[in-house]
């Protein structure tokens, strides 16, 4: 089934305990369209409107008075009945430890305040993709039949994943905690694409890929890396170990599925 919601379509919930900054944002939403906002200035309060109004996408503040976005993100994703809430990050924020804990959670986009027209444009555009059920197409594999290993510490950035690629109709995954546990569902199993984080203990994605490489039998597979990493001379050293791809978190659904018809198609 195929989503045809329009940015004019598109509900929101607005999380933000100060006013000013609800009209401020909310301006910027009415600008490109947005008329469908509802507004919250508690967790508590968005909870209840979340179950209630179903929203097509949160956009929340970091911090309010009874939490941080990152607490309630990870309460959302632990709850069946809104696990694949589309949720977007409005903040001035600067602490790495923070954020890295909100990309891993699966936002759509971290918009810093203030941010300007074409980031919260593109953060729409990617909420439209989140919740559109399009079916990737490939010339050679049947995405169905897709074998998928997905690698990464977090368990919630593995469920973000595969959410992405099964509203492309892909359905068989085999998961991995790290590079050395991914290393063994590789000797016991074969795949067609290899996604990875990086930074990983025991065994980090460059070294399962470097590992992969050096395999005659695995050489030829993808391998598409999935990486909060913004360093670019770290992402070039990355790069050199043989991946095909390198996706920074958060990630657009569009991104992904180009990324996949390139290297599979």
């Amino acid at each position: 089934m195929v989503s045809h919601l329009g940015i004019a379509d598109l509900s929101l919930l607005l999380i933000e305990p100060s006013d000013v900054q609800q009209k401020i944002i909310m301006r910027s939403f009415q600008e490109l369209g947005i008329r469908k906002i509802e507004t919250a200035t508690t967790f508590k309060q968005a909870k209840a409107m979340i179950l209630d109004m179903e929203p097509d996408l949160v956009v929340s503040a970091m911090y309010l008075e009874d939490g941080t976005a990152e607490e309630f993100l990870i309460a959302l994703r632990k709850d069946p009945a809104t696990e694949s809430q589309p949720f977007m990050l409005v903040s001035s924020e600067r602490n790495k430890a923070y954020l890295e804990a909100m990309r891993q959670s699966g936002v759509l986009a971290i918009l810093p305040k203030p941010f300007d027209a074409d980031a919260l444009q593109r953060a729409i555009r990617a909420t439209l993709d989140s919740i559109a059920d399009v079916e990737l197409e490939l010339d050679i594999f049947d995405i169905h039949e897709l074998r998928i290993l997905v690698v990464d510490d977090s368990f919630m950035a593995r469920k973000h994943i595969r959410r992405t690629l099964e509203k492309m109709g892909a359905s068989n995954f085999t998961e991995a905690e790290n590079g050395k546990q991914a290393v063994q569902r590789l000797m016991e199993d074969t795949f067609d694409v290899i996604f990875t984080d990086y930074n990983m203990p025991e065994m980090d994605g460059r070294e399962l890929t470097e590992f992969v490489r050096q395999q005659p039998g695995m050489a030829h597979l993808p391998v598409l890396m999935v990486s909060s990493e913004a360093n670019e001379t770290h992402l070039s050293n990355i790069a050199q170990s043989g991946v095909d791809a390198i996706c920074e978190k958060p990630f657009e659904p569009s991104i992904i599925r180009g990324l996949l018809q390139r290297l599979l198609g």
